[in-house]
């Protein structure tokens, strides 16, 4: 009767390392299911990350373009500008060379210099819409006095060149100043950023602001309404009102014929 019991235990030995093999195998398969449920997550991250690459890449192409357009039209206007500036340089120096020609007495000097003055006036107004009125009231007043006497012509020589050289110094400077303009039907006091004499943009005291824009032969104001236009504006301003003149900056481009 003593084998049988003695038996027992080592059935009971294999019967329980029977059951603890075949349970043993299920934490490894969970094990199994967790790492492949991390590698599935894993790669649809990285997929939508390599989507979120692709899709900065292109935004990136898209800017990298819209920046070649606006060098190209800033270098198209700076040539215009350039050409216009040293047109009138050169009928500046023509009037010069009549004048040495025809001698030094005033009846022979105010002619010219009268042409002299309408061939800058003709500049100005071709140009942006700045103080426009300013500038040509001095020039208007300024002929006055030569044809009335007030100022002899010989002097006149040395005070039409500081005009030109007024001009000169204008298309080249990065400048804030206040003007009235025409905004629509009303006329407003607005402060305006004057970049050369490549592009103008306003910012009025309720907080508009926009850009001088060609239409036609002539210039109008218009306000920017677009969000990301208007904050490119603002950052010129607060640049140019901590005496900022020179760095990169995004601005909106004129949709006729101005600069960015």
């Amino acid at each position: 009767m003593t084998r049988p019991n003695a038996f027992r235990p080592r059935v009971l030995a294999v019967f329980a390392a029977l059951c603890f093999s075949a349970v043993a195998p299920a934490p490894a398969q969970d094990a199994a299911d967790e790492l492949a449920q991390g590698l599935i997550r894993l790669r649809g991250e990285v997929e939508q990350l390599n989507a979120e690459l692709e899709l900065l890449r292109e935004e990136q192409r898209v800017m990298l373009a819209g920046l070649n357009q606006q060098k190209a039209e800033l270098s198209n206007s700076a040539e215009r500008q350039g050409l216009s500036a040293r047109e009138a340089r050169e009928k500046l120096a023509a009037k010069q060379a009549e004048i040495e020609a025809a001698g030094a007495s005033g009846d022979n000097l105010r002619p010219a210099l009268i042409a002299a003055i309408e061939a800058l006036k003709a500049h100005i107004q071709s140009g942006l819409p700045f103080k426009i009125e300013e500038r040509l009231g001095e020039l208007d007043r300024f002929r006055g006095e030569l044809e009335n006497g007030s100022v002899p012509a010989q002097r006149g020589v040395n005070r039409l060149w500081a005009y030109f050289e007024d001009e000169f110094r204008l298309s080249r400077d990065n400048s804030l100043h206040s003007q009235t303009i025409q905004l629509g039907d009303e006329r407003v006091l607005a402060d305006v950023a004057k970049l050369g004499s490549m592009a103008l943009y306003f910012r009025t005291r309720d907080g508009r602001l926009g850009q001088a824009q060609r239409q036609g032969s002539g210039w109008a104001f218009v306000e920017l309404t677009d969000a990301s236009q208007q904050a490119q504006v603002r950052n010129l301003f607060d640049a140019l009102g901590k005496q900022i003149r020179q760095g990169w900056f995004e601005l909106p481009l004129a949709a006729a014929g101005a600069a960015r």
